[in-house]
């Protein structure tokens, strides 16, 4: 996990404006992720850059607050942060456009399906229908994961300008999560340049062995691609024929449909001239 130095002069820098105690609470918060969903006082100082006392000041103060639970020696965020969230996911309107076409999908396909954004060098998922549990990490709203080792996040990336992509190959850790993983930026940057000149992404057990999904982005009105949809399936009943046979048709359909509905959301009322 990369640590975040939070103890420099950064804060003269950025103007009297800024409040360098919100930026390491929000540091605290952003430590947890589904490789260290629970983690010691110890482990969250030395993830954030924060001395053990003012880790711990953090932590107590979020376990007050009810975003944090503790047994005494642990620390995990509990289901209340999202609420951090709610209000730019409200505000965007994707999810609740998106979550109709995605139930459609998961029963025509019988398969899980989700819609993810970028976050930083993450995937964040912002709707999902399950269908059975296929991960051994639960997915729910607000989940996160390594936007390389994901078929949505390939999408993502691949919708980013050049320049975009290779600042972020060059600052990614590219760890190897399964012997299938692609953990080189050489062989990440040739399949994304795929993904972006076939329109989709299929990622076969990167992330977890026994997992293979295929993505396609969802585009606003400018064509620029702000989110992207999936459908995931177990890899014992699913080859990648299959899903490029059976998945990858109703997945654009969806896809579409979701961009129509985008671009009637966001169109704002019509005036009429009399």
């Amino acid at each position: 996990m990369m640590s975040t130095d939070l103890t420099g002069t950064d804060e003269q820098a950025r103007g009297e404006h800024f409040v360098q105690s919100l930026e390491r609470g929000l540091a605290v918060v952003r430590a947890f992720t589904p490789h260290a969903s629970s983690m010691t006082l110890s482990e969250v100082a030395r993830a954030t850059g924060l001395t053990r006392a003012a880790a711990r000041r953090f932590l107590l103060t979020l376990v007050d607050l009810g975003y944090v639970r503790t047994d005494g020696r642990t620390f995990a965020l509990t289901p209340r942060v999202l609420e951090l969230g709610y209000a730019y996911l409200s505000s965007a309107g994707l999810p609740e456009v998106a979550q109709p076409h995605l139930e459609e999908l998961a029963a025509q396909v019988r398969e899980s399906s989700s819609v993810s954004v970028l976050d930083g060098d993450d995937v964040v998922y912002v709707a999902r229908v399950p269908t059975s549990r296929i991960m051994r990490v639960a997915i729910n709203v607000g989940t996160r994961f390594p936007a390389y080792a994901t078929s949505m996040g390939r999408v993502l990336l691949a919708g980013r300008p050049l320049a975009e992509v290779e600042s972020y190959l060059e600052r990614v850790d590219l760890r190897r999560l399964t012997a299938y993983t692609l953990a080189t930026p050489a062989r990440l940057r040739a399949e994304l340049e795929r993904v972006r000149n076939q329109g989709w992404a299929i990622v076969d057990q990167e992330l977890e062995e026994g997992l293979r999904s295929v993505a396609a982005p969802i585009r606003d009105r400018e064509g620029r691609v702000i989110a992207a949809a999936n459908v995931s399936a177990h890899a014992s009943r699913t080859s990648v024929e299959d899903i490029r046979r059976d998945l990858l048709p109703p997945l654009l359909a969806t896809t579409s449909r979701i961009e129509a509905d985008l671009e009637i959301a966001t169109r704002g009322p019509t005036t009429r001239s009399s």
